[in-house]
């Protein structure tokens, strides 16, 4: 049975944009999953909002404000959340969450955030407009 809590959290977040489980090739010298690990799957979850949003090709061009909340351990269900905070002519500023969920249990923590700024650009690697009409999405 579900606590009332990771009901909340579920119910109060769409899909997330990846899930995975943490392995033992992802930890640490100290046996915790690598930081480096979580943050590449926080960026890739924000590069597909991104290139879905931008309808083409985006880059990483910053991350501000991460904070580790608590370790992720292997064999934890790892889901990572993204939504659009913010649009430019060319950028976007993506929130990212990561989440953690013991193997054997029903409740999610969120372990991570960040902020993720994005760079539509096009086949040369300028920056270019993203579309107006993704922007209504």
């Amino acid at each position: 049975m579900r606590s009332a809590r990771s009901l909340e959290v579920a119910e109060a977040r769409r899909d997330p944009v990846i899930r995975v489980t943490a392995m033992p090739a992802d930890t640490n010298a100290y046996g915790d999953i690598f930081g480096g690990w979580l943050l590449s799957l926080m960026d890739s979850g924000a590069g597909l909002l991104a290139a879905r949003h931008s309808r083409g090709r985006a880059v990483t061009i910053a991350l501000d404000g991460m904070k580790f909340h608590l370790p992720v351990k292997v064999g934890d269900e790892v889901s990572v959340y993204a939504e659009m905070k913010r649009t430019g002519r060319s950028s976007m500023s993506i929130g990212i969450e990561a989440w953690r969920r013991h193997r054997t249990e029903d409740e999610e923590v969120k372990v991570t955030e960040a902020t993720f700024t994005f760079v539509a650009i096009d086949e040369a690697g300028r920056p270019r407009p993203i579309d107006q009409e993704s922007e209504q999405e």
